[in-house]
């Protein structure tokens, strides 16, 4: 066997073996230019490991640039000399927490989306297209139809037993044990975030976040009056678990809000030997992990890794608060979440009556029955397909369009590009021009409660392919090969 330079790092981790045998295989030449791999399924059921283990061997031969992904097709052998495109950079640790002010260019964006004569890069939202609305339809009708005095009256904390049954199921088929009564129901993942803040924290307390961070993470902390300490992030693997243990040795973080499947805005997973590592180290020195799972179910090759809280023991004993939605794969209008508030879940319950007394019942009536149906599960295929292409083509055009200088991530998931300029560039001072030219960009500065990432730009590939989208990615790049 050959070893990848820069691929091992501890010896005698089953993902380094089968790193290194496929390298061996392309360095003699048994896999060839253009070759495909084996699916991820078929590789672990053959080498009798986990999925996990063959997902993390094929990402170490991706940085050595030896295989590349093709969405939709699978993991291929790159040509030699294929350049691939430089990824964005990870930031430098922050040493101390601050206080958050991204709320006033959060509405100002939110406010611009609004218009449907805008192009939406900067909405993370899938495009109606997508959506399996006719369906939802029919079932909101049946349901009105069969409906007794339960859809008219309110259906308090934690929720309704249907929907929370069916999420519970869905739960143990990615390896977290939870009940019915684990859970509570909220208007979409922004209020569980919310909830999980207040239930582990109070005013003035020191949140850890990934850098980039999702800019509703950092809202929810600033209408909170909390404060935010930013842990790097790497566009691959996510929250950089070292960086974070140095960092509570110093900081006294109260809680850690992180999102270890597809963050927003990296698209990155992080391996799970890291993810049971997070746990063990947050467990050791009692801090809460509130984990956002929302694009769980939009990995492209349609694996869903374990969520932190499938390491973190009993679920009424658990110090991680699990956050969800079908916001960004279903019904992003019906506002259903939920949240497995582990030892807070009372807590929890408390805080939505006082919050938002219930949820409405009849679309959650509604999501319950699509998931009961089968039909979510189709969806969710034909869904991954379509936002895997869209990255593939949206990246290939910035890629090919954008100045020198410019980094575009190649995420495994999800359907948003974290991509940095060329030195020099402004993205706020991008965003207003690109807004003259109805386009809707996410600056770089909204993602970090300092105002860093001065030239980065998150773009949403979450539209169908067009002309108009094409031309959007050219506007986008005449202005900025201008600055």
């Amino acid at each position: 066997m050959v070893a990848l330079s820069g691929v091992k790092s501890i010896h005698g981790f089953l993902y380094e073996h089968l790193a290194d045998e496929l390298g061996g295989a392309i360095d003699r030449g048994s896999l060839r230019a253009g070759d495909r791999l084996p699916s991820v399924r078929r590789l672990a059921q053959e080498r009798s490991v986990s999925v996990a283990t063959v997902l993390e061997a094929y990402l170490r031969l991706e940085n050595a640039g030896l295989i590349e992904v093709r969405p939709k097709s699978g993991h291929f052998v790159r040509r030699r000399g294929a350049a691939a495109t430089a990824e964005p950079r990870t930031p430098r640790p922050c040493t101390t927490p601050s206080r958050v002010t991204v709320s006033d260019a959060y509405t100002k964006i939110l406010s611009a989306m609004r218009d449907p004569e805008l192009l939406p890069f900067g909405c993370a939202t899938i495009d109606p297209s997508y959506l399996p609305i006719a369906a939802l339809n029919r079932i909101v009708t049946q349901v009105t139809r069969e409906m007794t005095t339960v859809g008219a009256r309110y259906e308090g904390a934690p929720g309704l037993l249907t929907l929370r049954r069916q999420i519970a199921r869905r739960a143990t088929e990615i390896g977290v044990a939870l009940a019915e009564d684990d859970l509570c129901t909220t208007i979409g993942a922004t209020e569980g975030l919310s909830l999980a803040l207040r239930a582990v924290a109070k005013p003035g307390d020191v949140i850890a976040v990934e850098s980039p961070a999702y800019f509703g993470v950092l809202q929810a902390i600033e209408g909170l009056g909390m404060r935010a300490l930013e842990i790097p992030a790497s566009p691959r693997h996510g929250l950089d678990v070292s960086a974070f243990e140095e960092t509570i040795r110093s900081q006294p973080v109260r809680a850690l809000m992180v999102a270890p499947t597809v963050s927003n805005p990296l698209g990155s997973i992080m391996p799970e030997d890291e993810r049971e590592r997070l746990v063990r180290i947050t467990r050791r020195h009692d801090i809460p992990i509130i984990e956002d799972e929302v694009y769980g179910e939009l990995v492209f090759d349609g694996s869903h890794p374990r969520p932190l809280r499938a390491f973190a023991g009993p679920s009424e004993d658990s110090h991680v608060l699990l956050v969800s939605s079908v916001s960004k794969t279903l019904a992003p209008g019906y506002r259903v979440g939920w949240i497995a508030g582990g030892r807070w879940h009372d807590q929890i319950v408390r805080l939505k009556y006082g919050q938002s007394l219930a949820c409405p019942t009849l679309l959650g009536m509604a999501v319950a029955e699509f998931l009961a149906s089968g039909g979510y599960d189709r969806h969710l295929r034909r869904l991954r397909a379509a936002v895997a292409g869209n990255v593939e083509r949206y990246r290939e055009a910035i890629v090919t369009q954008f100045p020198d200088g410019t980094r575009v991530s190649s995420p495994r998931g999800g359907f948003v590009l974290w991509v940095e300029l060329p030195p020099g560039v402004d993205a706020l001072a991008l965003h207003e021009q690109a807004l003259r030219r109805r386009i809707v960009i996410a600056p770089g500065p909204l993602f970090s409660a300092r105002q860093r990432f001065t030239n980065f730009i998150r773009v949403s590939a979450g539209m169908p392919w067009s002309e108009r989208v094409a031309e959007g990615i050219r506007t986008l790049a005449r202005l900025v090969a201008q600055k």
